[in-house]
């Protein structure tokens, strides 16, 4: 028989939870499951939106209460999509039928220690696919989904007359989307651009840009905007996630590391360049688009003998060097952000 409730396990963070939308889509729409989806507090507000999910359950402080709440739904399966000892807890204590996902702890560790690539060519979208195919799901090709809230969806062409001025308005035509978002932040300093290298790049690019990030990447951000020129401006810690998300679905063009943003991007369907320091695409983290959409551009020094050195990320260089972020060329960075928007319109 079909599972007909379905609870669905990732506890963070932002770029991990949205490649799991694929399966929570596919185990809704063709299934016709009931899906409920158990994360950490601070993550919610990335599924709460979602339609194809009834209910999302925050990961309480002692695991015991979640356990309470979880126990009154009699949930048919769990797919657990993180696979660590809290989730392993959470199966054990509910009792019924799970399935999960291959982390390739042990082809990843290879990688970082050996530098032995014996990860296989697949995205973990499809690691993720992979334990739910044998229900009767069949993969749609409509890549990541991510669903902004009406209330902080933002309007860009009112947004400009707060961000320039009446004549750099008109040169500058935000509201048909004509303009780039640079994610500024990473979780990890070593998964990070130089802020210099940042400004650099955003003072090179013929068209408005937009700097994104969080709280913790505002400083960063003013120092770019005040560096790189009037069409620079820097909205790091204005917004809400979602209202981050809003001006990534209208951008142009998106650069990014490699972080949660860009996973957002993805589910767009944005023309992504994307900038990678001591982690490596091989890992399956790139970005993920809908089939036969636009691939974007993916920028990595290769060749360093040190790369990768972690599967996260650190907050300095464990080298002392940091060739993986130094030695990036901002000229090819900034020729594949024009190509780019030569293409977008």
């Amino acid at each position: 028989m079909k599972p007909k409730k379905i609870l669905i396990i990732r506890f963070s963070s932002i770029g991990d939870i949205v490649l799991t939308t694929p399966v929570i889509r596919l185990l809704r729409q063709q299934l016709g499951a009931e899906v409920h989806y158990l994360t950490k507090p601070a993550f919610q507000s990335i599924v709460q939106a979602n339609p194809y999910i009834s209910r999302v359950f925050p990961l309480r402080e002692k695991i015991s209460d979640t356990i309470v709440e979880l126990r009154r739904e009699k949930y048919d399966l769990i797919v657990d999509l993180h696979k660590n000892l809290r989730s392993q807890r959470v199966k054990l204590a509910l009792g019924v039928k799970s399935i999960s996902f291959n982390k390739l702890n042990r082809q990843k560790w290879l990688m970082v220690n050996l530098k032995w690539n014996l990860l296989p060519a697949q995205h973990i979208v499809d690691r993720y696919l992979a334990p739910v195919l044998p229900l009767g799901v069949t993969y749609d090709g409509l890549g990541l989904d991510y669903f902004i809230p009406e209330s902080e969806k933002l309007d860009v062409a009112v947004l400009a007359d707060q961000f320039f001025s009446h004549q750099e308005k008109e040169r500058y035509d935000l509201a048909n989307q004509r303009y780039v978002a640079l994610v500024v932040g990473a979780a990890h300093a070593t998964k990070r651009l130089l802020p210099e290298q940042l400004a650099e790049i955003a003072a090179q690019i013929q068209a408005p840009v937009l700097l994104l990030g969080g709280t913790e990447d505002r400083e960063a951000g003013l120092a770019i905007a005040a560096k790189a020129g009037a069409h620079v401006v820097n909205v790091c810690g204005t917004y809400s996630l979602a209202g981050s998300a809003s001006l990534v679905e209208q951008a142009a063009v998106v650069v990014s590391h490699d972080t949660g943003l860009m996973h957002i991007a993805a589910a767009f369907n944005r023309p992504i360049i994307s900038i990678w320091g001591n982690t490596v695409p091989a890992f399956g983290m790139y970005p993920f688009y809908e089939s036969g959409r636009e691939t974007g551009a993916i920028m990595e020094v290769k060749g360093l003998p040190c790369r990768p050195c972690s599967k996260i990320g650190y907050a300095e260089c464990p080298k002392g060097h940091f060739k993986c972020m130094k030695a990036q060329s901002i000229p090819k960075i900034v020729g594949q952000v024009h190509e780019k928007l030569l293409n977008a319109f």
